[in-house]
């Protein structure tokens, strides 16, 4: 299939885009570039610079005729959705409703869609499946969900399959080493540790450590980047051969403590990792994980690179490579 990537030039899409070459379809990548990195780009793909929010832009893009598309192009940070909204609401809604709009005008019918574990919010049970209540603690979440909303009214009304893909933590990287482009302004665990490993961060934070799990601090669900990237191209060919659309959730299924995290990343890296325990966050559930019996089911999807010794080593290698280890 000819493939759109929105965001292919960003962490996941490079690695989904990676996939998608992999599994012999031909890739095209639209992105702006304001997180994406020009180093993550495959130089057997054609890369479209623009702007979601450009309608021209897109128009320009899928007047070249693709198959489908694969959008990665949502902003992400939870806690600056709740200081910012409106920049959350312009690029995730608006830009996501442009996409959609420009793809069904050339008759682009097929979609893949991130979205997020946020549309959950704190958890009424685990593991959390598809069927759990969707109740988003940030506006984060909130974008993700109305989209998925969207996506389901232009199934019925345009016809437009879409595959809802709601991730839980991803983490590493590429383990043959590329795409290994560092994500800008990184908030999540696993770069963190590793930011302090390197020496750019002194020390860091742990949140909370008086949580009711195995040594009190909280436990999450971790994905491997190649993974998800794996569950795109699948969930591609899935409503490419089925003509219907899905939504699952992708995790690995086993929890994965902050201080196991942090632990292995000692052993890993060889670092001394300075950290310190404080206070809670606030609306941080004290466990998070995932059923992916769904994907199984639907998708096959099964991950083989979400333990922990790979999620860690795949990402210090490519801290290592990237030169970020000070002197």
């Amino acid at each position: 299939m000819k493939v759109l990537v929105i965001g292919g030039a960003g962490y996941i899409g490079s690695h989904v885009v990676k996939e998608l070459m992999g599994r012999g379809h031909e890739v095209t990548v639209f992105d702006n570039l304001s997180s994406g990195l020009r180093e993550n780009l495959f130089p057997e793909n054609k890369f479209i610079y623009g702007n979601i929010l450009i309608q021209d832009d897109l128009e320009k893009a899928f007047s070249l005729g693709f198959d489908a598309f694969v959008h990665l192009a949502a902003f992400k940070a939870a806690g600056e959705s709740m200081v910012e909204p409106e920049k959350y609401s312009v690029n995730n809604l608006t830009g996501t409703i442009n996409i959609m709009n420009a793809a069904v005008k050339h008759g682009c019918k097929r979609m893949v869609f991130s979205s997020s574990a946020a549309v959950f919010g704190e958890p009424k049970y685990l593991p959390i499946d598809e069927g759990h209540p969707k109740n988003p603690e940030n506006y984060y979440g909130f974008t993700k969900l109305k989209i998925e909303e969207i996506m389901a009214w232009y199934d019925k009304l345009r016809g437009l399959k879409f595959a809802a893909l709601r991730y839980f933590n991803a983490a590493g990287y590429d383990v043959d080493g590329f795409p290994c482009g560092l994500e800008q302004n990184p908030a999540n665990l696993l770069p963190v540790i590793m930011e302090t490993a390197c020496g750019i961060r002194q020390r860091m934070k742990v949140f909370g450590n008086d949580y009711d799990t195995r040594d009190g601090t909280c436990i999450r669900d971790y994905v491997h980047v190649s993974d998800l990237a794996s569950a795109h191209v699948l969930a591609l060919e899935y409503i490419a051969d089925k003509n219907e659309s899905v939504t699952v959730n992708l995790g690995s299924e086993k929890g994965v403590t902050v201080k196991e995290m942090l632990d292995t990343a000692r052993k890993i890296t060889g670092k001394e990792i300075p950290a310190d325990f404080v206070e809670r966050r606030p609306g941080d559930p004290a466990t998070l994980v995932a059923s992916s019996a769904l994907a199984r089911e639907k998708l096959g999807w099964i991950p083989k690179h979400s333990d922990v010794q790979t999620l860690l080593e795949s990402t210090w290698n490519a801290y290592l490579k990237n030169g970020k280890l000070k002197k």
